[in-house]
């Protein structure tokens, strides 16, 4: 095939042993590896072999439906891609912080802290959570309202870049001769007393080598893609059409420049789950032995959560039941939309549901060969449905394994994916220059007054 100017981006999604919900339980893992840090730092090294452009990691901050039936992800986020951190030295690390149940300066410091600790290669994956336990965990009585969670992202992520801002490049002078640590003139308070955040600043840990973290989002609702829009460098999202995905990109690359942003500054990653195998028949055959190990009650308990309905007692051989309108959903709208539209017509079974969702949560799931694999996503990419991919593998490390060693290798020959790394941020894999700083700005805006 002819060499492409324009390059995938490429993203580990990591979640314990596998994305599959069932495979802790499949022989090609070993369930007790979630509570083993050497097992993620080998991941990113596999991904980091792969030249990939970071790794990244969800989070959520209650037990859930998990704890009888699937192996829990049980480290935070951005304390494990520390430790992966000093494990690697070019892959990028994205770690997932709630908006909700946190304190903008508290968050800004510990991105600020991985960023120094991996040289410039951290992500925040921007969330609003929308469990009811996890609301109950920091007292919240039911899910705080959708329109109203994403104002206080929005006002909490404005408080965190000015944090981000307020010490300018070359603020640390480190004059050990004059005694002269840091130039007080380019640190600076950011003074903000909003509805929500009153935070005085700065930020007590100096601007990275990046500038500031690569700013990452997930939500596909009207609100999430306005967000979106207006903050994110990167989306990752579910779509399981390349009509699906089509639409989805042009509009968000629409609301990107409606935002007064090229559409250059925003990659379009959906994910996807490879199941991947030397034949198509093998293939299947890998993704039904990880099918056939779905507990029914875990994965019930999961389909109640995605669609605000209790389905625990439900027939699994019946349809689904009369769902309620999405805008009484205050919950995951995309993904609550998601699940409602893959079995809208009532040919699917909940037990066929469930099968469809137990490989990555509504995330397009694909069997196939390595050359399948890298022609689907070629498809995607050359037809205006993505930037990139959030690789998902069902099992792990085996899954990443073969995706690196496998599908990459087929990429790169086709020229759609770096053959080596050529900078040493994550902002630089994603092609995004630096981010600027507010203060430098407008002291440059009043000299030129």
């Amino acid at each position: 095939m002819s060499q492409n100017s324009r390059q995938f981006h490429l993203n580990a999604f990591l979640m314990g042993v596998g994305h599959h919900e069932a495979a802790w339980r499949h022989p090609r893992t070993e369930a007790h590896r979630v509570l083993d840090v050497a097992h993620f730092q080998e991941l990113g090294r596999i991904a980091e072999r792969g030249k990939l452009d970071s790794v990244f990691f969800a989070d959520g901050l209650a037990v859930g439906p998990r704890i009888k039936h699937n192996a829990l992800a049980v480290f935070e986020p951005v304390t494990l891609l520390s430790a992966i951190a000093v494990a690697t030295e070019r892959i990028g690390l994205i770690a997932t912080a709630s908006t909700s149940y946190s304190d903008p300066y508290n968050l800004a410091r510990k991105f600020t802290s991985l960023d120094h600790i991996s040289r410039g290669r951290a992500g925040w994956n921007i969330v609003t959570s929308a469990g009811a336990d996890e609301a109950a965990n920091f007292g919240v009585d039911g899910i705080p309202a959708h329109r109203g969670r994403y104002e206080r992202a929005e006002e909490f992520v404005d408080v965190t870049l000015a944090l981000w801002d307020s010490w300018e490049d070359g603020a640390v002078v480190l004059d050990e001769e004059s005694g002269i640590f840091a130039d007080p003139d380019r640190v600076h308070t950011v003074d903000h007393a909003g509805e929500r955040f009153r935070v005085k600043g700065p930020l007590n840990s100096p601007r990275s080598a990046q500038g500031r973290p690569l700013l990452v989002q997930a939500g596909s609702s009207e609100s999430g893609k306005e967000f979106a829009a207006r903050y994110a460098e990167a989306v990752f999202t579910a779509q399981r059409t390349l009509a699906e995905g089509q639409q989805f990109y042009r509009d968000l690359k629409a609301r990107v420049v409606a935002h007064g942003r090229s559409a250059d500054q925003l990659k379009v990653l959906p994910g996807i789950v490879p199941f991947i195998a030397d034949t198509q028949e093998e293939a299947e055959e890998l993704e039904r032995s990880f099918t056939d190990l779905i507990s029914p009650e875990y994965a019930l308990r999961q389909l109640s959560t995605m669609l605000g309905v209790d389905l625990t007692e439900h027939a699994l051989d019946a349809p689904l039941p009369p769902l309620p309108p999405l805008d009484e959903i205050e919950g995951n709208k995309s993904r609550y939309q998601l699940v409602k539209d893959l079995a809208a017509n009532g040919d699917l079974t909940v037990r066929e549901l469930i099968g469809l969702l137990g490989g990555g949560r509504g995330h397009r799931t694909f069997a196939g060969t390595p050359e399948q694999i890298a022609d689907e996503l070629q498809t995607w990419f050359e037809k205006g449905a993505a930037d990139g991919f959030n690789i998902m593998p069902p099992y792990l490390p085996g899954g990443l394994d073969d995706f690196v060693d496998r599908v990459v290798p087929i990429l790169q020959e086709r020229g759609l994916f770096r053959t080596e790394y050529t900078t040493d941020t994550l902002r630089g894999h994603y092609g995004l220059g630096d981010p600027g700083n507010r203060f430098t700005e407008e002291l440059a805006h009043d000299v030129s007054a």
